[in-house]
């Protein structure tokens, strides 16, 4: 293999820097993009072949998110060596950030499974142990015997203390320094405290163990814990793949007018970049080439094509349509917009106003413990210093926040489940509660609000003698063998059968080619569908699509936007509980007010950048409000990210995703009522949950503090306020599901 072949420019330092990752024991690591792999023998062809590379340690490749992970010593084998194995089986690999190459779910996933495991092993130990102890009450157990299992217990759940409860530990360490109380620390006091006590009395031979409750304490709420985990990440997975908006290589023009092939990093004002048919432009800049049609949805919000002239900027991240374009570079790496738009993202997040009534309450709770131990000790010095210790511990063990943290993730987890059912991915569970309360909902318009549609009198005959009925129909033909939203309008638009297609050729962002009832036809840009026959169509409006066939243009169909089926009846729903719903978007004034009188938006604003949208919610907030924001662009990032709660739907792209709270897999508006009506819900289980745990606090711990509760019963008190709670939050999206809106 030739690294100076197709691949050569991988070997640039600054440009393999960005995308291979160093390892701790000396070997590099890359995530692929890798198209093209279908075929489960390719699969297995493409495995072989990579192993049997010099230095590749590690092959990971998932076919499904077209993923795949290498780990290799790049002292034996070059980047462009690698990449040409993928292209040797015909499947095209494009190597994506460093960003991407993320161990930090996948290790915080294995750390909570172990030590889960570790405390359920030692759990089911010490309760067996405990069993035989317990049996000493009813019916006599000789000491010796006694003791023989309370130090068995000592040693078994030692290493759930020592390592299972660690995240607690961790968890109230950080909050004595930050000086904010929380439920760890309260967990972790009860560890603690009721394991020395336990440890005591074992090495005296006498008093009370706990060792059962604590190693069950710390299993169940690490189980809690840990299906939380898992549900969080599998909601969050789709977010993972967000990618910055301009490519990483750059085609950039010589002295001599030659092309050379470059990191989009190394470009500086003044070069030259070619940005071939369908390309993305790598850097802002200025075009010097003749008049080309620029799709800026991803960050502009139009949502029709531009036409941008000689002299006029183009901004990273847009596409290239039709011809080839020229670029003089003004902006490129961290100074481009589309790096602007990131960044306006990321600090509109970090900006988000977090929700502390959670942990308000938390705070509440701990304290209220902790007083209660401390007056609990207190009594007993004043009436028998040797139970105090005893005593005080008595009441950590019943109060221990079990039912209480057990409450929400419980809650939490089957709520999370119920939306994924329903089509709605949780990628942020915190959101929940903050969507139960929003009042002020900011709607993006260009595929959130609307699609494409074509009106039965929007279709032009370019011909004599040219039925609109028989060229929709063949239109229709082509247009349901693409995914494109503009012939998917064309093919929604014809209801009967079509005739079957042949040769099918699809040029990307221009059109489709195809044999249709004995004639070659295409569909696509004027420009395209007319290439064969040398004719020309006088420009149309944004939206138009040609049929043609070798002798020139057939028909014209002049595509507007229509509303989504159910837009109208979610923005209603919301509208009646009191939320106020605003359209934004970065279109002309006429077309977004036209989307805002057909569904009964009254408050709405045009032209709007994405700082502009982000200004609107943060002037919503000053107001008292609690946002929304629903979009499906790059452009909507700024926005998702500052809102309260934001939505996406699952046509959004990357960078939409990667900033949004909530998203509507099934690409349908009405799964904001129903994760809106579960997460009310949810608040409503989880409140009843605490109040739970407060009144089993209230009946137990006055027994407790008097020196009545014996190991075997905090036990049991313990596991069935916990099961209480779990099986109360089961509860969560029953009778939440509206029939009229069901999938």
């Amino acid at each position: 293999m030739n690294a100076a072949g197709a691949h050569a420019a991988w070997l640039h330092p600054r440009l393999a820097a960005q995308v291979i990752r160093p390892r701790r024991d000396g070997r590099a690591e890359i995530a692929l993009r890798v198209e093209g792999l279908t075929d489960p023998r390719q699969l297995l062809r493409l495995d072989e072949r990579l192993h049997a590379l010099p230095g590749v340690t590690r092959v990971a490749i998932d076919a499904r998110a077209q993923r795949a992970r290498i780990v290799w010593n790049a002292d034996r084998l070059a980047l462009p060596q690698l990449l040409d194995a993928f292209a040797a089986e015909q499947c095209s690999a494009r190597p994506l950030r460093r960003e991407h190459i993320d161990d930090a779910r996948s290790t915080e996933a294995t750390d909570a499974l172990k030590r889960l495991l570790v405390a359920g092993m030692c759990a089911m130990q010490v309760m067996t142990y405990a069993f035989v102890m317990y049996i000493g009450v009813v019916d006599f157990v000789d000491f010796t015997t006694r003791g023989l299992f309370r130090w068995l217990s000592l040693l078994t759940t030692a290493p759930v203390v020592a390592y299972s409860a660690q995240p607690f530990l961790a968890g109230a360490w950080r909050e004595v320094r930050t000086r904010r109380l929380g439920v760890n620390l309260t967990v972790s006091l009860a560890v603690l405290l009721t394991f020395g006590a336990s440890v005591w009395s074992t090495v005296r031979g006498e008093g009370e163990v706990y060792f059962d409750s604590v190693s069950m304490f710390v299993f169940l709420l690490l189980a809690a814990r840990h299906v939380e985990l898992r549900a969080r990440h599998a909601s969050g997975a789709l977010g993972e793949a967000a990618q910055d908006a301009t490519p990483l290589l750059a085609e950039r023009r010589r002295a001599d007018g030659s092309l050379e092939t470059v990191p989009a990093l190394e470009l500086v004002p003044g070069d030259r970049v070619r940005i071939a048919e369908g390309g993305t432009v790598p850097a802002d800049g200025v075009l010097e080439s003749d008049a080309v049609e620029v799709d800026e949805a991803l960050l502009s919000g139009e949502s029709r094509p531009r036409r941008r002239q000689r002299g006029e900027r183009l901004v990273s991240g847009s596409v290239v349509l039709g011809s080839p374009a020229e670029l003089r570079v003004e902006h490129s790496g961290e100074d481009t917009a589309a790096a602007r738009l990131g960044r306006l993202a990321g600090r509109a997040r970090l900006a988000r106003p977090g929700d502390d009534a959670a942990d308000r309450e938390a705070t509440r709770f701990v304290l209220r413990v902790l007083v209660l131990t401390v007056l609990t000790a207190l009594a007993w010095l004043w009436f028998d210093r040797a139970r105090a210790f005893d005593a005080a511990v008595a009441v950590l063990v019943v109060a221990c926040p079990c039912a209480f943290a057990l409450t929400r993730p419980a809650a939490v987890t089957r709520a999370l489940a119920v939306l994924a059912g329903r089509g709605v991915l949780v990628t942020e569970p915190a959101a929940l509660d903050r969507l139960a309360r929003v009042d002020y909902a900011l709607f993006d318009k260009t595929g959130t609000l609307t699609t494409p549609w074509l009106e039965p009198d929007a279709i032009e005959p370019l011909r004599e003698g040219q039925a609109p009925t028989r060229a929709l129909r063949l239109a229709a033909a082509l247009g349901r063998e693409s995914t494109h939203p503009l012939a998917a309008a064309l093919a929604a638009a014809w209801t009967g059968d079509t005739p079957p297609v042949q040769g099918l050729k699809v040029t990307a962002t221009a059109g489709i080619g195809a044999e249709v009832e004995g004639r070659a036809l295409r569909l696509g840009r004027p420009d395209f569908a007319l290439a064969p026959s040398g004719r020309a169509v006088p420009d149309g409006a944004d939206g138009t699509l040609v049929l043609a066939d070798i002798h020139g243009p057939l028909a014209a169909f002049h595509i507007s936007e229509a509303p989504r089926a159910d837009a109208s009846a979610t923005l209603q729903a919301l509208r009646e509980d009191g939320v106020v719903t605003v359209l934004a978007s970065g279109d002309t004034r006429a077309r977004v007010a036209t989307v805002a009188r057909a569904l009964g938006i009254g408050h709405w604003a045009a032209r709007q950048s994405p700082a502009d949208k982000l200004a609107l919610l943060q002037l919503a907030r000053t107001q008292g409000k609690v946002t929304l924001a629903v979009g499906d662009g790059s452009n909507d990032a700024p926005a998702l990210a500052g809102a309260d709660v934001s939505a996406v739907l699952a046509s959004g792209t990357d960078l939409a995703q990667a900033h949004a709270d909530l998203l509507l897999a099934r690409g349908r508006l009405h799964g904001l009522l129903q994760a809106r009506r579960v997460a009310r819900q949810l608040a409503h289980v989880v409140a009843q949950g605490r109040r739970w745990s407060l009144a089993y606090n209230l009946l137990a711990v006055p027994f407790a503090a008097a020196g009545l509760v014996p190991p075997w019963l905090a036990a049991i008190g313990m596991s069935a306020s916990s099961l209480a709670v779990v099986l109360n939050g089961l509860r969560v999206g029953r009778g939440t599901t509206d029939p009229a809106l069901r999938a």
